[in-house]
């Protein structure tokens, strides 16, 4: 997911600072979803979307070279400013596969998280990008590391609850999912599977405050999986996807809870690229919202289909021969690159790469 101190550099990249048809009482304004096969090079590609919102489906994006795996599952997505993307992967080696834009294989990266690879996020500071990773385990620490994989810091468990103080009951669980970055150039550490705090510093490292914690009140979350910077109201303000809740939460920079917007089925992670909102959903679909926060398509949405995706234990996970091309299994994390195409990753056992080509 990249991101730089300037707005406009969230358009270049993700996270580039750069079940239903309403969302929480606004009115939908989405298009009937659909999906059609198109030739291309002699090949049937899905198309999936509507009206000004259609892509292009190339599943299994990016070529792995051999002895590199995604294990267990693909998690994360972002996009430096070269375009190059980045996958975080529960497989071998390291935590991060970096490809080109072409889909070839770059470098892997992430030994620090080997095997745990879960949020992975991108931003330029002053005249140099630095990724931010989040592993899912209790063991690891966030991670601030150059584009070349040096860590330039670590923080965890221990670390957080010196600043805050929230770990002070030992049975206070801690599991990152996934970091964001304020326009000042603070960011945000998501304890997302464990404590359900965000932990705001500001751009020297220091600890400012403590957002959240468990519990269904406006302000609280259950998984608030990721975040991110939504400056489309012309005011700064972090949204979050309150998984468990099923819902998106705004908040002032000052902290403040600002409003909620519901009916969402287990949203994962949100990117932003103009006024468009992406937001992958786990049960089976992706959404876009508009300025004013309203659908205006749901991608690979089908009941059927997410009933078959979500039963006996989510057990499609781990069968690739039940995957369909134009349907979605568990979207963990999507990003935009800087031509609007999206890069989806799913929580899939062996890993699931799909390039969204953006077509108008």
């Amino acid at each position: 997911m990249t991101a730089a101190s300037s707005s406009d550099s969230r358009h270049l990249s993700r996270r580039s600072l750069l079940q239903s048809a309403a969302v929480a009482g606004v009115a939908s304004v989405a298009a009937p979803f659909f999906v059609h096969a198109s030739d291309k090079a002699g090949s049937k590609d899905k198309i999936v979307g509507s009206g000004e919102h259609q892509y292009r489906c190339h599943h299994n994006w990016g070529d792995l070279p051999d002895g590199h795996k995604y294990g267990g599952a693909t998690h994360g997505t972002a996009v430096d400013e070269a375009g190059h993307i980045y996958i975080t992967h529960y497989g071998s080696p390291g935590s991060v596969f970096v490809f080109d834009p072409d889909g070839q294989f770059v470098r892997s990266l992430g030994e620090v998280h080997v095997g745990r690879g879960h949020g992975i996020d991108i931003r330029k500071e002053g005249s140099e990008e630095f990724i931010y990773l989040s592993p899912s385990d209790a063991r690891l620490s966030f991670a601030k590391l150059t584009l070349g994989g040096d860590v330039v810091w670590q923080r965890g468990r221990n670390e957080l609850n010196q600043d805050s103080g929230v770990y002070d009951n030992p049975k206070t669980k801690y599991r990152p999912t996934n970091a964001s970055f304020r326009p000042d150039g603070g960011y945000y550490l998501g304890d997302g599977y464990g404590s359900f705090y965000l932990f705001e510093y500001d751009a020297n490292d220091k600890f400012v405050r403590a957002i959240g914690g468990a519990g269904t009140e406006a302000g609280q979350f259950s998984t608030p999986h990721g975040q991110w910077l939504d400056e489309r109201s012309g005011e700064a303000q972090l949204v979050v996807a309150d998984r468990a809740n099923k819902r998106l939460q705004w908040f002032a920079l000052d902290g403040s809870h600002v409003r909620t917007q519901e009916a969402f089925l287990f949203p994962a992670d949100i990117d932003i690229r103009g006024d468009v909102m992406l937001v992958p959903d786990l049960h089976a679909r992706i959404t876009l919202l508009n300025k004013q926060n309203e659908v205006l398509t749901h991608l690979g949405d089908d009941a059927a289909w997410r009933e078959q995706a979500l039963a006996n234990g989510f057990a499609m996970r781990k069968d690739p021969s039940r995957w369909k091309d134009g349907r979605f299994v568990h979207p963990h994390d999507a990003c935009f690159d800087k031509d609007g195409n999206i890069f989806v990753a799913e929580w899939v056992v062996g890993g699931r790469v799909t390039k969204l080509e953006r077509l108008s």
